[in-house]
């Protein structure tokens, strides 16, 4: 890890993404997207479907208009992938390296923790069980239960309130550039493990911290915690 700005503060409570942060299923996500178009004969620039990383369905849905005629046409191919994506995660997903590890120190020290997702619900408790991952954590919230998903700050504000903590003493981990402008919009310190899209110029100039794994996330919260 190249040299990171320590913590300022013991946050009140962590805040974690879900899909590419905790979960490795951005690039199953993907290939799911990669197979409806082809089999619905969808011609998409390569490389689209990185663009619709971190955001809710929406705004998915905006960029997909950009290029695709017809609503019935996007309704297909949203319809095939969830099939394709329900099909490949009934048995869980892989765990990206470290997490298991940073939650049992955050469990272990008593530190709030929630999830904030741009998955929608019943799916996103779905992946986290099927993970393992749901017992780590206090509260769930995702994209069925705000009118405005990232990047928009809602998503962690509400995470926030259910941890009945103040944005402001908040940490919270991201992946995207999506779920990273939400977290800081919504007052909070921010750690960005990006996954498949890495951050820009305009990214890094936000002035959050941005490190390679979780395992580099974990090292800033160790000198705060005591187990």
């Amino acid at each position: 890890m190249s040299a990171v700005a320590a913590l300022p503060y013991r946050p009140d409570a962590v805040i974690f993404d879900m899909d590419g942060l905790m979960i490795d299923s951005e690039r199953v996500s993907i290939g799911c997207w990669n197979q409806a178009a082809l089999e619905l004969q969808v011609p998409l620039p390569e490389g689209f479907f990185l663009h619709m990383v971190g955001l809710g369905e929406r705004d998915c849905r905006v960029l997909l208009q950009r290029h695709v005629d017809g609503a019935g046409r996007i309704d297909a191919l949203f319809a095939r992938c969830h099939q394709l994506y329900e099909e490949r995660t009934q048995a869980g997903l892989p765990l990206r390296p470290g997490i298991i590890e940073l939650l049992d120190l955050l469990q272990a020290n008593g530190m709030p923790r929630a999830v904030a997702t741009s998955t929608r619900q019943p799916r996103a408790n779905r992946k986290l069980a099927a993970s393992g991952l749901l017992p780590y954590f206090d509260a769930v919230v995702t994209s069925s239960d705000v009118q405005h998903p990232k990047p928009a700050p809602d998503i962690y504000l509400l995470a926030a309130q259910r941890l009945e903590q103040h944005p402001a003493r908040c940490l919270a981990l991201e992946d995207s550039p999506a779920g990273t402008r939400a977290a800081l919009a919504a007052g909070m310190t921010v750690i960005q493990v990006p996954d498949l899209v890495h951050p820009d110029t305009a990214q890094r100039a936000l002035g959050h911290r941005i490190v390679d794994s979780l395992h580099d996330a974990r090292a800033l919260l160790v000198p705060w915690l005591v187990a």
